[in-house]
């Protein structure tokens, strides 16, 4: 497995200008909570009362995390946790505003990537969908003085 700053590096590539950036910035961990909310309204189908998709596919994407940082799977998992939280606090219905916001949230990454005139990491590795966050969580980290 690739180390962390090998996948910083390689993701980096690709996001370089500022708007760019700025873009990923918001939309990276928007498009995170809209796939969390997406699969918080999945039937819950044979799985336990006390869990449901959106909990189950957090496990795997948390542990690629620790494998990868302690601190990146901790910022993480309180952003899962916070996202989690949100879903099961929502009144109302959930899933177009979830579908809603991945959609915009999408567009303006690949608006990002047209004005970087690169595509998209993902492209060519889809782990980078999950260094993505690891990476807009690791700038936060940078501007606080937190190593990771």
């Amino acid at each position: 497995m690739k180390r962390l700053d090998d996948w910083f590096r390689d993701y980096g590539q690709s996001h370089q200008h500022p708007v760019n950036v700025a873009i990923h910035k918001v939309a990276v961990p928007g498009i995170y909570l809209c796939i969390l909310a997406l699969l918080w309204c999945l039937p819950a189908g044979p799985l336990p009362a006390s869990l449901n998709w959106a909990g189950l596919a957090a496990i795997p994407v948390l542990v690629f995390y620790l494998r990868l940082s302690l601190t990146i799977f901790t910022g993480m998992t309180a952003l899962t946790a916070l996202g989690l939280a949100f879903c099961h606090v929502w009144q109302g219905p959930l899933l177009w505003p979830a579908l809603i916001g991945f959609v915009l949230f999408w567009i303006a990454q690949f608006v990002g990537h047209h004005i970087e005139g690169k595509r998209p990491s993902f492209l060519t590795d889809l782990q980078f969908l999950l260094v993505g966050p690891a990476w807009v969580l690791a700038s936060l980290y940078r501007r606080l003085g937190i190593p990771f």
